[in-house]
This record gives C-alpha cells, structure tokens and sequence, in this order.
C-alpha cells in the first residue's frame, strides 16, 4: 500500500537510538527523507548509514533540544537540506523520583527537556510548512499523560502537557493543511526495559526466564488486553500512519499505541 510520504523530508527528534530509531527507519523504508536527530554526533552518523545502507535516504542533525542554541543548530541542519514536511517530536528523558524525591528544580528541568523542546522545534519547523500548504506534526505522548500513577509526577505531567499542546496546536493549525497529533505508547520493550526486568524480577519473584519474566510483569504492572509489551516498530506503524494520506481528516488526536492498557473511551 502506497502511503504517499515518498519524497518528504521528515525530521525525527531523539532518533539516534530507541523509539525514535525506530520510527525513523520506518518512515525511510517508506520513502521519506530522514533526518536522524540526537545529541551525540557519532550515534546519529550510525543510523544514518545504515538507512542509507538499505536504501533510504537519511542525513543528521545534531543539538540538544532543551537549549534554545542546539534547537537553533538542529533546525538549521535539518533545514539545510530543503524544507520540512513532517516533524516527529520524540526526543525528551524520563526519570523515576517520587513525589517525596522530586525537587522544584527537577521539575523545571524535565518540564524542559520534555515540553519546551517540543515547542522550541514546533516554532522553528511549523512556519515554514504553512509555506508549503501540508505538513505533519507528531508528538510521542503517553498512557501516563492520561491516567497518572503516583510514581514520577512530573514525568507523567510532562506527557499530560504534550497531549494538551498537540490539541492547541491542531486549533492553531486549522485549515493549513497542516495537522497535530499524538502518538501515545503504552510499555515498550526494548534492551534496558528488559535489563531492568531481569534484575527486578527476584523481588516480585518472576521467575528467571525472560519470556516468563515478561509475561509475568505485564499481569502484576502493566495489564493489557494483549498480555505484553509493545515494540518500537508497531508504534512507528502509527507515526507511519498519521504521515500518510490516510489521516488528512485526523487532526487534534490521540492515538494509543497501549495493548488496551488505558481503559478509557
């Protein structure tokens, strides 16, 4: 199925490694251009190359995002190539501090790096789409942005923000040809999540095997309707679709990418 992104430059922040690797890969293998962002230089040359290797067509920008010079710097190298039609914002941190541990100064700072970054690339690339009639924004939200646990409140508010400024932003967008939208995961797997299981695993007594660890995770913390953990590429099969001619009538959204986790309408 042709979902005619062939020929668009898509810029995909925090795509050096994880889930926007993953999504970046992706929208090259359909035929976007890619511009693989990360703060670290020889990472981002890495996935680059090998998009390239299979194909695609990719090149990188560098900067850190939570600095008003390195979104100056990214956007000016992505841009560098010709305009943008799709920005993926990805990139941010996460951090497990409590309510008791978390201190106003770690608030600001994941407020930061979590939420100012997406406005600081909204504001440099969305100008120049309305130049051009089209355009998509993707923001990668979360389930935590939806329904809170107690754990880590100012990450989970961080995600809650991003869901918000996505819909303020597709009201701000109206009939531009140009929409926003989140993406929201759910648990992905990927090679620290499963680190962490293993070591956590004699303490909830999971067992020793990573498949029967994983099974037994998802029931006692994250139970879904599909009894697992998601992976990178079935959230970037949803980034995917909302770049595609598909969702031209999708805008101010959110669509969950959970296994059913957030049981809500």
């Amino acid at each position: 199925m042709d979902v005619q992104i062939s020929g668009k430059r898509a810029l995909v922040t925090g795509s050096s490694s994880g889930l926007g690797e993953a999504i970046a890969r992706l929208l090259a293998a359909e035929g976007a251009s890619v511009i693989i962002h990360g703060r670290n230089a020889e990472r981002a040359n890495d996935i680059a190359q090998g998009i390239r290797a299979a194909g695609g067509d990719a090149t990188t920008a560098t900067g850190d995002l939570a600095t008003d010079e390195g979104a100056d710097t990214v956007a000016a190298e992505a841009l560098a190539g010709g305009p943008i039609d799709i920005l993926v914002n990805n990139a941010g941190i996460t951090s497990h501090a409590s309510w008791s541990d978390a201190t106003a100064d770690d608030w600001l700072h994941i407020y930061n790096a979590n939420v100012v970054s997406y406005t600081r690339m909204i504001r440099r690339i969305v100008p120049q789409m309305k130049a051009l009639g089209w355009g998509r924004v993707i923001h990668i939200g979360g389930g935590l942005g939806i329904q809170p646990m107690k754990e880590q409140p100012h990450y989970n508010a961080t995600l809650a923000a991003r869901h918000n400024l996505s819909a303020s932003l597709a009201r701000e967008l109206k009939e531009t040809g140009i929409t926003s939208n989140v993406v929201s995961p759910g648990a992905i797997i990927n090679p620290m999540v499963e680190e962490w299981l293993v070591n956590a695993a004699p303490k909830f007594g999971w067992g020793t095997e990573l498949e029967a660890i994983k099974y037994r995770a998802v029931q006692d913390l994250i139970p879904n309707d599909t009894g697992r953990f998601g992976l990178p590429e079935e959230v970037a099969g949803a980034v995917l679709y909302l770049t595609s001619r598909f969702a031209d009538y999708v805008s101010g959204a959110v669509l969950r990418v959970d296994g059913g986790t957030i049981r809500c309408l």
